[in-house]
């Protein structure tokens, strides 16, 4: 319940407004952070995967991996708390504040960006990317504000090595135009091209169906009504929203679904789908096995 709130969050977030990602100051710092507070679950991943780990403090209640070393401290990033943020830090001779000296977020529940910056905190925010660009460029942002920057750019440019190949790695499909249709939540929301999971898909080369439902209102994630998906009978469907293919198959109209006759449902590990940081080589092996398996299925194209 608590990844679906964040989720939604994130959506309503980015629907009202785009915020470009700070980078930090260029090459930074002979004083790397030492006390940091991580609202991202993505951040947090990415901080301990690049050597960052002992300097995060606290991180955000949504956070699950890495799967051991993560701080006990959590706090509420959906209902962030100014105090509880400001008391995090374990005074020592080199930080003898109980304040951080960096704090990550995802998006800027309860203005908590402008309260912090105000009492003198630095704040970063790191909102959900479009494109793996941008992602790479979150990663390198994260090891440039800790004193991690090699670090970083080798995780960067292995991910961007393992898309590249998976990419390549697709059976050939000239002629075979595959309708995909990604619910993220059971009342029909989805993401389109322009959202950073859509934007793989598109280098996979499928037609995503919200595409053609999304307006300028939606930031790309749409709402899809159930007619419109029997409509346009998409032959893969991916769920990053726990419904299972069986509880899928049993809505009205959906039994004659391409993707529910051939069997090409498929889960999404939430907790992969939902970030773009350490696991998005995992989330593009998970996306391209689904898509190869369609293409190769001859039942879809006879």
């Amino acid at each position: 319940m608590y990844r679906s709130l964040r989720r939604a969050a994130a959506i309503v977030a980015s629907v009202t407004t785009l915020i470009a990602v700070p980078l930090g100051r260029a090459g930074a710092s002979a004083s790397a952070p030492s006390c940091i507070v991580s609202l991202s679950p993505t951040a947090t991943d990415t901080l301990f995967a690049i050597g960052a780990g002992r300097q995060v403090a606290a991180v955000d209640k949504d956070a699950h991996l890495p799967s051991r070393g993560l701080p006990s401290i959590r706090i509420d990033a959906l209902n962030p708390s100014v105090e509880a943020i400001l008391s995090v830090c374990r005074p020592t001779p080199a930080h003898p504040s109980r304040r951080p000296d960096l704090v990550i977020i995802s998006y800027d529940a309860n203005k908590i960006k402008e309260r912090l910056s105000a009492l003198g905190v630095r704040v970063v925010e790191q909102d959900a990317p479009t494109n793996l660009a941008g992602a790479v460029a979150q990663m390198k942002a994260l090891g440039a504000l800790t004193g991690h920057a090699v670090a970083a750019a080798r995780l960067a440019t292995s991910i961007s090595t393992t898309i590249r190949r998976d990419v390549a790695s697709l059976p050939p499909h000239a002629g075979k135009t595959l309708r995909v249709y990604y619910e993220i939540d059971p009342t029909g929301y989805s993401l389109t091209s322009t959202t950073f999971v859509g934007s793989l898909l598109k280098m996979l080369g499928v037609v995503n169906i919200a595409d053609a439902q999304s307006t300028s209102a939606d930031a790309g994630y749409p709402q899809l009504n159930p007619e419109y998906v029997v409509a346009a009978n998409p032959q893969l469907i991916l769920l990053d929203d726990g419904v299972s293919p069986n509880s899928l198959a049993a809505r009205p109209g959906f039994s004659g679904v391409a993707a529910v006759t051939s069997h090409h449902v498929v889960e999404v590990n939430q907790n992969i789908g939902s970030e773009w940081g350490v696991r998005l080589g995992n989330l593009m092996n998970g996306l391209t096995k689904a898509v190869a398996a369609a293409y190769d299925d001859p039942s879809l194209w006879g």
